[in-house]
């Protein structure tokens, strides 16, 4: 049995503790990071090697983006795509060695978008129209077992989002999003976790506003993502996530999610 989590840290520094929290209780052989806000030479590597995760793939920048995976499984370092094509850290991918069985691991932050869904008046919204189009590029050639997990920042289906009418213009849930993901889930045959685990229309969100959840309004958003090859998919144990940190002290505003295997 193998168990991969994701989790968008919003500042790996500033919520080290949590994430060691986590790792405590949940247990996971691998975690993936997005958002982590740090260049290399400044990423907490103590703290993760005090609790045996000893294997780390680092793709980072100052102050913005950045990604990081951290196992208790060997792994080795096995790509970076530019699919911003500008330079951002957003991507890392690895290979699982040992009990991973060679599984590839590919750890991504996809843009947000901006706040207006119009790339003639909002360049943002552009970028990551054209980040997912590169990403389906490449989900054509994958030819391995390969599980894509991160922060995706797209809720594609009615019920990812706590008012479907309310948010069709808003950037995560705007048709034109849901179809360039959909073609990018096209490309692979990629199978989403969190619903096959975590059927349609159950309430399966990953993120919440800070200006709205400290009103207790469960006004969520389904963000992140774990995505597996077909025969990867089927081997797919157990998916769930862990929102109680979202209540924890200064959180991020996402939530991790946890998937096991059995390999």
């Amino acid at each position: 049995m193998v168990s991969i989590a994701t989790w968008n840290i919003n500042s790996v520094r500033l919520r080290v503790d949590q994430v060691v929290r986590f790792l405590e209780q949940e247990q996971p052989d691998v975690l993936c990071l997005q958002e982590i806000k740090t260049q290399e030479q400044s990423f907490p590597f103590k703290a993760f090697d005090a609790l045996g995760y000893t294997h780390h793939a680092v793709h980072g920048q100052k102050g913005y983006h950045g990604v990081a995976t951290v196992s208790r499984i060997p792994m080795r370092e096995f790509s970076r795509h530019d699919w911003q094509a500008n330079g951002e850290a957003r991507h890392v991918g690895v290979e699982l060695l040992d009990k991973g069985q060679g599984m590839i691991l590919e750890n991504v932050y996809i843009p947000a978008g901006g706040d207006l869904p119009d790339r003639e008046v909002n360049p943002k919204f552009g970028q990551k129209l054209d980040f997912l189009q590169r990403m389906t590029g490449w989900s054509e050639q994958i030819d391995r077992p390969t599980l894509l997990v991160g922060d995706f920042n797209i809720a594609p289906l009615d019920c990812d989002v706590y008012d479907h009418k309310a948010l069709l213009k808003v950037v995560s849930h705007t048709p034109i999003e849901v179809e360039a993901l959909q073609r990018l889930a096209d490309a692979h045959g990629w199978v989403d976790l969190g619903r096959k685990h975590i059927p349609a229309p159950e309430r399966n969100y990953s993120w919440w506003s800070y200006r709205s959840y400290w009103r207790q309004k469960d006004q969520g958003r389904r963000l992140d993502h774990m995505w597996a090859s077909p025969d990867l998919a089927a081997q797919s144990t157990a998916h769930r996530f862990v929102e109680e940190t979202r209540k924890w002290e200064k959180p991020s505003d996402h939530v991790p999610l946890i998937t096991e295997f059995a390999l």
